[in-house]
Order: C-alpha cells, then sequence, then structure tokens
C-alpha cells in the first residue's frame, strides 16, 4: 500500500528536476513517412529509370524538343512530393490531436499530461483503458488486470498484484491502481512499443492491389518489347552497318524513345496516390483523421458498421440524474454515504465521477475496493462508518438484483425509457475475496437505483438513415441493459429487440443471433471480437465504431477501425481512422471520399492503361514491318498531355458517389485492351496509305490527328455522365489541339504540319470510325458491366 508522502505524488519542482536531467519519458514517435520516403517513392521509381534513359537519349541527339515528355515526369514527382509532403504535415498535426496521455499524481491531485510529460518515479494513476507509457511497479492494485498481448502475443489479461512489473505498450484491461514509473525513454520499452502499437499492419485495399499488379504486369512485358522495338528500329534502318552512314543512328534513336515514351503510364500511381492524399487532406478538414491512407477506400467497400452505443450513437456523457430508493431495508442516508465513497475513487471510471460531483461525506473510511470488471459488471467497496462495517455493491440491476424481482422489473421500467440505471445493494455477508468473482448466492439488501442520463447524438438519426440508404446493414453491440440499448434504437428508427448476449453461450449462438437481429446488450469484449470474425467470414467487409477499451480489440479485428476522438488510448491506437470531434455524421463524409477515389481512379486507369495497350501495338507492329515509327516523342507527349494527363488530373478529384462494386482489376484489364487495341489500330490503318506516299512528318501529323481522335472518345465514353463541367473540359482540349495546329508556334514545336487537304480528311475520318468503335464497345461493355456511367 502507498503510504501518505508517495500517495502525494512528485512536486513540481522535482519533475521539471528530472525534466532538466534527461529522465523524462522522450518518445520518438512518426504517425507518418519521412520526408526521405517520399522523395524516394515519386522520384526512383522504374517508369522514371526508363524514361529518364530516353531522355538522355534525346540530349545526345540534341533536339530537346522531344524531351518534352520529360517535362510530365517531374511535374509528375513535384505534384506527388508537395501533395504528399502536404498530407504528412496536416496528418501530423492533426494526431497529435489523438496522441495518447496518462494520468498522474503530482502535489496530491490527479493531472492528464502527455506520454512525454512522464518522468522517472512519477505516480501513475491507472483505469481501465489507459496505456502504460513508461516502465513501472504496481504501488497498489486493486484488481488490476494488463493487456500485454502487444508483447507477449499473451491474449488474455495478466493480473498484478502490488509489486509487480508493468511494461510500457501494455494497456490496462480492468481493475484500477497506482504505480510508480521506474524506467523512462530509452532505458524503457516506451518508445519501441508506442511506436509498435501506432504501427498499422496494411489494410486490404483492392485498389492499391489493382495499381500494383498492374505495374507487375507492365515490368514483365516492358523490357522484351522495348529490346524487340531497338533490334526493329535497328533492321528498319538498313542493320548495324548502315546505322551509321549520315544521320540514320539518330532517326533510329528517336523512333525507340517515341515507342517506349508510347507504352509507359507515367501518371497512374501520381494519380492514385494523389487521390489518396487529397481525400486524407480534405478529411484531416473535416476532422478525421485518416492514420492509413488506403482506409479511405475501405470504408467505401463496408457492407457492415459495427457500432457501439456510449460515445456514438449517444454523447458518452453521462448526467447524474436522480437517485431513488428501493427496497425500504436501507436507509438514504447510509445509501448516500456508501455512493460518496464509490464516487471518491480518483482511479475509477466516469461513473465514479457522476457520482463525486452529487454524494460528499466525510463519515466514512474505505477498507477495500472491488474495481468494476466487464466480466461481473459489478463494483464493490467495503468501508467503515462510526466503526461500523459495511459492504456495498453498484453494478448492473439484472447482475445485483437477480433475487429481488419487484426491484428489478422497476429497474428496467426505467432503462427502457433509453435511460441508464445501476443498482446499489448492501451485501448482508462480506464481499468474496477476488476482484472478478460472480455475486450469484450473495444475499444483498437493495438500496437505490442510480438513474444516468445520456443524450442521444443529434446526427445520429441522419447517419443511420444515410447507411440504410447505402445498404450498408447496421449491428449495434453495447454492454449496457439490452433494454436500455433496444430503447436507444428504437428512437433512431432501427427496428427488433435487442438480444442479451449474455445468455449465448457460444459462437455457434452467437453467429445465430447475427443472422436474425442487429441489437445486442450486454455483450462482452470477447463476444464483439467474435461477432467481427464470424462476419467476416461470411465475406463481408466489417467497419466496428467505439471509444472504450473493451473495443479496441474488436477494432483492431476490423476490416476498418474506427476510433472516436474521445476514445482511450488503447482504442485509438489500433484504429485506422480517429473522428477527432467525437460526430459520427462525419462517416457518410469518408465514405463518399471513399467512392470517389475508387470510382475515380478505376476511370482514368482505364485512359492510362488504353494508351499502354496501343503504345505496345504500334512498337511491336513498327518492329515488324519495319517502319519508321507513326510518331515523333514530343507528337506522343501532345495527345497524351491533352487526352490523358490534364483530363486525368480532374477526373481523378471529381465527385463521384458510386457504390463499390467489386473487381477493378478485371474491369480495367477487359476494357483497357480491347480500347487500346482499336485506337492502335485506328494509327495503323492512317499511317499505312500516308507514309510512302507523303513525306513522313506529314503522315506523322496526320496520324496524330487520327489517335487524338480516337483518344479524345475514350476520355468522352469514360467521362459520362457528360455535365457542364465535363463538356467544358473535353471542348478545352479539343480547342487547345486545333490551336496546336493552326498557330504557327505550336506546330513548329509539335512538327504539326497539316493542312486542309485529302489526306487530313482521311485522318480525321479514320479517327471518327475509330472513335465509333470506341462508342459501340463501350456500350458493349457497359451491358456486360465492365465500366459505370452510374455516380
Amino acid at each position: 500500500m502507498l503510504d501518505a508522502r508517495t500517495r502525494e505524488g512528485l512536486t513540481r519542482a522535482e519533475v521539471a528536476q528530472r525534466h532538466a536531467s534527461g529522465r523524462g519519458n522522450t518518445q520518438q514517435q512518426s504517425s507518418s513517412r519521412s520526408i526521405g520516403d517520399i522523395l524516394r517513392e515519386n522520384i526512383l521509381t522504374l517508369f522514371n529509370g526508363i524514361l529518364t534513359v530516353c531522355f538522355v537519349a534525346v540530349i545526345v541527339l540534341g533536339d530537346l524538343r522531344d524531351g518534352f515528355f520529360y517535362g510530365v515526369v517531374i511535374v509528375n514527382a513535384l505534384i506527388g512530393i508537395v501533395q504528399e509532403v502536404r498530407a504528412k504535415l496536416v496528418l501530423d498535426r492533426a494526431a497529435l490531436l489523438a496522441a495518447p496521455e496518462s494520468r498522474v499524481r503530482r502535489d496530491g491531485e490527479v493531472a492528464t499530461i502527455p506520454l512525454e510529460g512522464v518522468v522517472l518515479d512519477d505516480l501513475l494513476v491507472l483505469r481501465p483503458g489507459d496505456q502504460i507509457p513508461a516502465d513501472a511497479r504496481v504501488a497498489e492494485s486493486t484488481g488490476l488486470s494488463l493487456d500485454e498481448s502487444m508483447l507477449t502475443g499473451e491474449a488474455d489479461p495478466v493480473f498484478k498484484d502490488e509489486g509487480a512489473a508493468l511494461l510500457s505498450g501494455s494497456h490496462v484491461v480492468s481493475g484500477t491502481g497506482y504505480a510508480i514509473v521506474t524506467a523512462v525513454g530509452a532505458d524503457s520499452y516506451a518508445s519501441k512499443l508506442t511506436s509498435e502499437i501506432r504501427k498499422h499492419s496494411l489494410v486490404h485495399s483492392e485498389l492499391r492491389d489493382a495499381t500494383n499488379r498492374i505495374l507487375v504486369y507492365l515490368s514483365w512485358i516492358l523490357g522484351p518489347v522495348i529490346l524487340i522495338t531497338l533490334v526493329g528500329r535497328v533492321l528498319a534502318y538498313g542493320g548495324w552497318n548502315e546505322l551509321f552512314v549520315d544521320t540514320r543512328w539518330r532517326r533510329a534513336l528517336l523512333d525507340a524513345v517515341a515507342a517506349v515514351v508510347g507504352m509507359i503510364p507515367e501518371g497512374l500511381v501520381l494519380l492514385t496516390s494523389l487521390a489518396f492524399g487529397v481525400a486524407a487532406i480534405q478529411l484531416a478538414g473535416r476532422k478525421v483523421l485518416v492514420q492509413e491512407l488506403a482506409a479511405v477506400e475501405v470504408l467505401a467497400r463496408v457492407d457492415v458498421l459495427c457500432l457501439d452505443k456510449t460515445g456514438t450513437l449517444t454523447s458518452g456523457e453521462l448526467a447524474f440524474d436522480r437517485a431513488e430508493p428501493i427496497g425500504g431495508a436501507v436507509s438514504v442516508a447510509d445509501a448516500d454515504i456508501a455512493l460518496a465513497a464509490f464516487g471518491a475513487d480518483d482511479t475509477g471510471n466516469a461513473t465514479s465521477g457522476i457520482l463525486s460531483s452529487r454524494f460528499r461525506s466525510d463519515r466514512y473510511r474505505v477498507v477495500r475496493r472491488v474495481p468494476f470488471s466487464s466480466a461481473t459488471k459489478y463494483s464493490g467497496v467495503v468501508l467503515t462508518v462510526d466503526g461500523v462495517e459495511s459492504s456495498w455493491v453498484l453494478g448492473a440491476p439484472e447482475r445485483v438484483l437477480t433475487d429481488h424481482p419487484v426491484e428489478l422489473d422497476r429497474a428496467n421500467i426505467i432503462a427502457a425509457t433509453g435511460q441508464r440505471t445501476l443498482a446499489l445493494v448492501r451485501t448482508l455477508e462480506p464481499l468474496p475475496p477476488g476482484s472478478h468473482v460472480p455475486l450469484s448466492g450473495l444475499a444483498v439488501e437493495p438500496a437505490s437505483l442510480i438513474v444516468l442520463s445520456e443524450s442521444i447524438r443529434p446526427e445520429a438519426a441522419a447517419t443511420l438513415g444515410y447507411f440504410a440508404e447505402q445498404s450498408v446493414r447496421v449491428v449495434v453491440m453495447s454492454g449496457d441493459n439490452p433494454i436500455t440499448v433496444a430503447a436507444i434504437a428504437r428512437s433512431l428508427d432501427l427496428g427488433g429487440d435487442a438480444v442479451d448476449a449474455s445468455t449465448l453461450g457460444d459462437d455457434e449462438a452467437l453467429a445465430t443471433a447475427l443472422a436474425t437481429s442487429d441489437i445486442f446488450g450486454r455483450v462482452s469484449p470477447e463476444q464483439k471480437r467474435t461477432a467481427i470474425r464470424l462476419l467476416r467470414a461470411e465475406g463481408h467487409t466489417v467497419a466496428m465504431t467505439g471509444d472504450g477499451v473493451n473495443d479496441a480489440m474488436a477494432i483492431k479485428d476490423a476490416n476498418l477501425g474506427i476510433a472516436m476522438g474521445s476514445a482511450t488510448a488503447a482504442t485509438k491506437a489500433v484504429s485506422r481512422l480517429v473522428l477527432l470531434d467525437n460526430r459520427f455524421d462525419r462517416l457518410p463524409d469518408v465514405l463518399a471520399f471513399g467512392r470517389r477515389v475508387i470510382a475515380n481512379v478505376e476511370r482514368v486507369s482505364n485512359i492510362f492503361l488504353a494508351k499502354t495497350v496501343y503504345g505496345i501495338l504500334l512498337a511491336l507492329v513498327s518492329a515488324a514491318l519495319l517502319w519508321p515509327f507513326p510518331f515523333l516523342p514530343r507528337q506522343l507527349t501532345l495527345v497524351s498531355t491533352l487526352a490523358i494527363g490534364i483530363p486525368s488530373f480532374f477526373l481523378a478529384l471529381a465527385p463521384n458517389r458510386r457504390i463499390y462494386t467489386p473487381g477493378v482489376l478485371k474491369r480495367i484489364i477487359r476494357y483497357s485492351v480491347p480500347t487500346g487495341i482499336i485506337a492502335g489500330l485506328t494509327c495503323i490503318v492512317a499511317y499505312l496509305p500516308l507514309y510512302r506516299s507523303i513525306p513522313l512528318r506529314e503522315a506523322r501529323s496526320v496520324t496524330t490527328i487520327a489517335l487524338f481522335c480516337v483518344s479524345l472518345w475514350i476520355l468522352c465514353v469514360l467521362t459520362r455522365p457528360l455535365s457542364g463541367p465535363r463538356w467544358g473540359l473535353l471542348g478545352g482540349v479539343s480547342a487547345a489541339m486545333v490551336l496546336v495546329c493552326v498557330l504557327p508556334s505550336t506546330r513548329a514545336f509539335f512538327e504539326m504540319h497539316v493542312s486542309f487537304s485529302p489526306e487530313l480528311l482521311w485522318g480525321i475520318a479514320v479517327g471518327a470510325v475509330g472513335a465509333a468503335g470506341i462508342e459501340l464497345f463501350y456500350r458493349l461493355a457497359r451491358r456486360r458491366g465492365l465500366v459505370f456511367d452510374r455516380e
């Protein structure tokens, strides 16, 4: 037990001295990637490497106009770096709002401080949900048990008696107590383990997986295709013996660069990262901390949302309403003294704090405390008043009033109004030893019902209605009385009776209940985890929200864990999203951003991959038929910029609420490959009769016009439904292409030698036929579900 001096904690002077001497709990944590990681991931990529080699080749040729494509590489990298650095700064600032805190006793008062503020010899005040910030030794334990799974992998709580060692990074599961810090900073596990608990395993992102697989496929393909292209260029210009005659080597090298540039989807990864990053920044502005960017996407795929009642549907802020005497065997005065004793526990839970503001007395002395346990649903105290010892229990009415049906019925009637009720009873026998012993068989005298009011969040009804419209099933899992939970659910238009989960004996019974009900009361932490596992086993994508320590492991096991801003340190540490201002109505925003990211990235991926497909086709055909390549590098860059790059940037960030449909990668491949082949054949048909009959520069110009026509239509069908701004986008890029062909300076820069002639009409006509082919395939693909135009 603590002596009087130790119980006061350190003084301010002692704390300052320890900080000055380096005995503070300095933490080295990062909530996001480093600047170095961002630079490496945006600069040192496979495609940037290939295009850099091509740019060096252009420098050797001496005409930097054909290196115009490298500007796209630079701009892509800069945009990616700027956006991700901006996202890092925003998220790092937001992460400070969600940082874990510790409670310590100093100068005789309990204070809440950041983890870094803890010093050696500090007296920690421990309650359920607290994270141990540094190594410590238990000085006083009242049923203290810790989750050390982050350290040992052991899932079962470990009980800690006086003198037991506590390791940083573990969490208080139940009980209360005091502990003296024995090691801080580099001398403890604090930095390592706090970082470990805040480190997130990657959530499953279909979008990220699809993009990565596309890049892997292209990596396999590009090497052989580039080799074939180089050999074809050599043969097209007379073989090695003739290659260095005049300037043939320059033309061969230029053709090879053009072919390679046409195959690279240089903006695909950028736009995917950009879409995630912008969504995270915008959500941070709405007080939603995204602890992993891909989590934005996951909510868009969620079809089951599991909620805790307290702190999510309700404000979580309880207020004392009244104490209603029951039974008649216990005087109101005695009951008030007992309630004052429960309220005076500064290591107690929120209920203790509420009681302390209403009940006060100096007539008692506490002999022993039994902390609240989620297993037994009660807390207890043994106290002496005027030399007379008595034992009291405060807890769930259905647990402590089992032998008093009349009083239990009264508690249920109050609970049915949506108010929270606790029952205070005096035991006729001493409380059993231990902290987690059921009260069954122990005779008690009912004393009073404590009625607490809990307000429903004003936004809860509208938010639940939104998820119902989006075909997202909502399952309420609460540790409270099923009658209270059902009353709250009915007020939010969630129909059905509540299931008392404490009556469900095994996993099979829980699975059966999940199949027929969406409202559960008296759910244990283990049952929450089991429910998440059962729902995921059925193929559902499950999100779990909550704020209490009893929610932490279920949140960790869900596909997407969402913590309220007022959540315990453990809960926020294992979550993917944190609602910093505790507003449940932020979730529709997250869903909307997730759907926007998925739908828009799928859309622009089709555009980029179609370009890669026709680039590969043209490279192979040109190499096989020993043609001069149909384009200069700058001409391909022109088409890519106007018909792909600029529009894709706007499309990736445009509003899009299309409901998620699985199979993103399959749809991208099955749509982009045929459209890319149609575009490639359009270029071949346009170029074939021209490259020998008219000057090569004019044939290339006409073929560029044909490619732009078909590329514009690929863009057109993928921007549907065509709203005013999207018509403006299509009109803008078309006008830009016309200006390039008309203005002397741009004509000269891009080598667009076109005039009103039969050859130009041929290119436009072939391009129109290619566009018609794209339209026909689009209509077929839409019927088969390969592309969507609903938003």
